[in-house]
């Protein structure tokens, strides 16, 4: 197969097992989910929505959380892990965010990439699901998954952002990173599969000998 033919068949098993992919963070609007994916970074999903409700209750909003002090805020995330600066972040950008943003999430990548602790990850996922914009944010599940597939041989995300891009329709990018997830989590994960066990990895490569190693 060529990577664009694997490609193809990927998303058609991928159709076929996800047809609809809810959102893993529990939000209600794009502040909520500003917050809750800044709070995910080396962090499950699971753990982040057992932590955010408790936080929301709190503040739920940029003019609200602006005015908690950030160890108030430490201590009801610190079960996500780098409570210090996930703090201090959620704290900084919300002040920001009423300030030059009138208290809105902007919508556009580099407007939300100049907020502390927003990377280009983060401003992906906040463009593509509470915008609705098309994005394609690389966690380590798609960069495995995109390695092990033969979709991509980049070293890092920047790279196998850019390959998954150039290989599936823009209007697809939005479903289809969700889909890569839950299939990486759920049947191509980094010690349930090596390449030679989950469906789509036997069938885009049937006759592969070896467990493939993974570039980080």
């Amino acid at each position: 197969m060529t990577r664009k033919e694997r490609a193809l068949e990927a998303q058609k098993i991928l159709n076929q097992l996800y047809p609809k992919v809810p959102i893993p963070l529990q939000h209600h609007d794009p502040y909520t989910l500003l917050i809750a994916v800044l709070l995910s970074a080396q962090c499950t999903d699971k753990k982040v929505n057992e932590v955010t409700p408790k936080l929301f209750e709190l503040a739920d909003n940029p003019k609200k959380m602006s005015k908690i002090p950030a160890d108030q805020i430490r201590v009801i995330i610190k079960p996500c892990g780098l409570s210090p600066t996930k703090s201090k972040n959620i704290r900084a950008l919300s002040e920001i965010l009423c300030r030059k943003f009138n208290g809105k999430v902007p919508q556009t990548l580099d407007e939300l990439e100049s907020l502390p602790g927003v990377g280009h990850k983060t401003a992906s996922v906040v463009m593509s699901q509470a915008f609705g914009q098309p994005a394609f944010p690389v966690d380590t599940h798609i960069h495995r998954c995109a390695q092990r597939w033969g979709l991509s041989s980049g070293k890092n995300v920047t790279q196998t952002e850019k390959d998954l891009k150039s290989l599936f329709p823009k209007e697809s990018w939005n479903k289809l990173h969700l889909q890569i997830i839950y299939y990486g989590r759920e049947h191509c994960s980094a010690r349930g599969c090596d390449g030679m066990h989950c469906l789509i990895c036997r069938t885009l490569y049937p006759h592969r000998k070896k467990p493939l190693k993974t570039k980080k």
